[in-house]
């Protein structure tokens, strides 16, 4: 089946309505453990949207750069995240959240290297490490609905 550019592929949601219920409870226990360690509201988005940009999900760049920009993200910082890691806009701490997205997204070409696993544990606790990693699983697996599926249109979304 081939299908056009922005065009919905499957319904994930009406064909699979037990897994999506599954999805957001799990996406809200995310937010429940972020919030608990009062995660960074701001770096929460940014790790939503370097995943996503690394996973071609449109729909999802397009939710949480929105999202983001309702909680105080920079513009300059949004269109700077491909390439955060030659821009000063950075805190070490973002930056080592970013490069444990990257490294957590993009697992299956170095399985998450220790200099990665290493740079967060020094700048997170061992329980907001945690909530980080729930946050990547949980953006990633979005990803792998929305990109597959093209279930939701890139534009769609309204805060």
């Amino acid at each position: 089946m081939t299908t056009t550019e922005g065009t919905v592929r499957l319904d994930f949601d009406a064909h699979a309505a037990t897994f999506a219920k599954a999805m957001a409870h799990l996406d809200h226990a995310a937010t429940k453990e972020l919030d608990r360690v009062e995660f960074d509201h701001r770096l929460r988005e940014l790790v939503r949207i370097r995943a996503s940009q690394l996973n071609g999900c449109a729909y999802c760049i397009d939710m949480h750069t929105k999202d983001a920009r309702a909680v105080g993200e920079t513009e300059q910082r949004i269109y700077a995240l491909p390439a955060w890691r030659e821009t000063p806009f950075f805190t070490g701490r973002e930056r080592a959240a970013l490069a444990f997205t990257e490294a957590v997204t993009l697992m299956a070409g170095d399985h998450v290297p220790d200099a990665a696993y290493d740079a967060v544990a020094g700048e997170f606790s061992p329980d907001e490490v945690a909530a980080l990693v729930g946050l990547i699983v949980v953006i990633n697996a979005w990803n792998a609905i929305g990109v597959s599926t093209r279930t939701w249109v890139p534009g769609s979304y309204q805060p």
